[in-house]
């Protein structure tokens, strides 16, 4: 820092690191300190913990306490006395807590004792810098798991980051400094690991299940329900006459709670497998309690009971996988989206607000479920389009009958053309040939030969074009055509069963 005091110039150093953040910090602090210079009011002494020097001496020159007290003055007098990160995180905690589900305010509080406040508990909220909040997140990535005996995973380091990143922010607004968590961007993250069940495996897993939990099987499998909305749905939310399962509470670490997110709140339309598995359900549980699935003493199930004793050793009698049963409602959005049904219906069922969270995890899984990708455009083409080649015989006539220019249109037609084609130079008194072409009408459009014939009043003539087979496919003039228009093109018939009509 360099000011002028006292009709001397004065230059403070510091030994904080050389970033963005800290020059920030040392520019307020030297306009509070020019600001007090200007007033007439400003305490070398106290600012800085050291009397004003009598000779031209720097604070580079001074022993390193000294330096290590300059830095802790120079945040002291930036921030001023700010509480402990501990006393803070209590403060804040108690005004937060009101906006969250319960499920979540345990997994935040369990993160904030687990790891935050004892890594940072006895430092003040002022005094904690970037370097601090980088080091802790590399300190979080260390840590080994119970259960797999590995560290953490990008994931639960970002959740535990996340209530230290707001418990920071809300304490820089409250006293007015710079947040140690700006531009701290949050860890990769894999995709969610998406596995659904193929239909052989759900309807094994349907035939080998208990008895007892068989419908609650059917209604995960093909409603998309969540864990917690299964356990919470009650029979006053069934309407067994509209066919709709109203979701309106879960179940969360064994109480009731809020739903997920405001989407969740929702009407799922059943299936007629699942209006018959509730109805036999509803025989079982339907006055032992006010829960659709629950245990013997009317309470609802308890997940970690139902995983342990039911699901894990389901999936190994069978020879499965382990899944989480959380993918009973991936299976669920896949069988949809393979079935054709639409997407912003599948997104409704599932308590999506949009359809983007559809498209980017589940449609990757439906060509795997149909097991011919395009199959919808070969049926579409199927129905629409025919491949069935044009039959009959061309007749070629006469030579007098046919006249040059004919003749010569119809050789260079032969010649490049590899399907039937023909041009006809019309004439509007060439009877014949208007007879003949009544008379192909007539015959593909289902009538014999003779019958044609007799209703024209005359048998085969030239300008008829009648085969020896009985087919009249094309019918030419013997008209001269005229040269200065251009010769009329084929053009498809309107008719069915006709190919061309010229």
């Amino acid at each position: 820092m360099d000011f002028r005091f006292a009709g001397r110039r004065l230059r403070e150093y510091t030994v904080l690191p050389d970033n963005v953040a800290n020059r920030k910090r040392l520019q307020k602090a030297l306009e509070r300190i020019e600001g007090e210079i200007a007033l007439g009011t400003f305490d070398y002494q106290k600012t800085f913990g050291k009397p004003l020097p009598t000779a031209a001496t720097t604070a580079v020159e001074e022993a390193p306490q000294a330096q290590t007290e300059l830095v802790a003055s120079m945040v002291q007098s930036r921030v001023g006395k700010t509480p402990l990160l501990r006393d803070f995180i209590e403060v804040w905690f108690t005004e937060t807590e009101v906006l969250w589900r319960k499920s979540y305010r345990v997994t935040q509080r369990g993160a904030i004792d687990k790891y935050i406040t004892p890594y940072f508990g006895d430092k003040e909220v002022g005094q904690i810098t970037k370097a601090d909040v980088l080091a802790f997140r590399a300190s979080l990535a260390k840590v080994t798991t119970r259960k797999s005996q590995g560290t953490l995973s990008n994931r639960r380091i970002n959740a535990v980051m996340k209530p230290l990143r707001q418990i920071l922010n809300e304490a820089a607004d409250r006293f007015e400094f710079t947040s140690a968590f700006r531009n701290i961007k949050p860890l990769k993250m894999k995709r969610s690991d998406v596995n659904p069940f193929s239909l052989d495996e759900v309807q094994r897993i349907l035939s080998t299940v208990r008895v007892d939990y068989r419908n609650y099987f059917v209604v995960r499998f093909f409603t998309g329900m969540r864990t917690g909305e299964v356990h919470g749905l009650k029979w006053k939310y069934i309407d067994f006459e509209r066919n709709l399962i109203l979701v309106r509470e879960a179940i969360v670490l064994n109480e009731e709670d809020e739903l997920k997110t405001d989407g969740s709140l929702r009407d799922i339309q059943m299936s007629q497998l699942v209006v018959d598995a509730l109805k036999s359900q509803l025989k079982a549980t339907g006055k032992l309690s006010d829960y659709v699935f629950c245990n013997r003493k009317g309470q609802p199930l308890d997940n970690k009971n139902f995983l342990n004793r039911v699901w894990s050793p389901l999936l190994r009698h069978l020879g499965l996988d382990h899944r989480r049963a959380y993918q009973m409602r991936h299976t669920a959005a896949t069988l949809w989206l393979a079935s054709g049904e639409a997407p912003e219906w599948i997104a409704r069922q599932l308590g999506h607000t949009t359809t983007e969270m559809l498209f980017r995890v589940y449609s990757r899984y439906v060509p795997n479920l149909t097991r011919r990708d395009g199959s919808a455009m070969e049926r579409m083409l199927a129905q629409h389009i025919s491949t069935v080649p044009v039959t009959g015989a061309v007749i070629r006539l006469d030579e007098p009958a046919l006249g040059e220019a004919a003749r010569e249109r119809f050789d260079s037609a032969d010649e490049n053309q590899s399907t039937l084609s023909a041009f006809l130079a019309t004439s509007d008194g060439n009877q014949a040939s208007q007879r003949g072409a009544k008379t192909h009408r007539l015959v593909s459009g289902g009538v014999d030969r003779a019958t044609a014939d007799k209703a024209m009043g005359a048998s085969r003539t030239a300008g008829s074009g009648v085969g020896d087979d009985g087919a009249i496919p094309w019918a030419w003039s013997t008209a001269k055509p005229d040269r200065s228009q251009p010769p009329p093109r084929a053009r498809p018939s309107r008719a069915n069963g006709d190919a061309f009509v010229v």
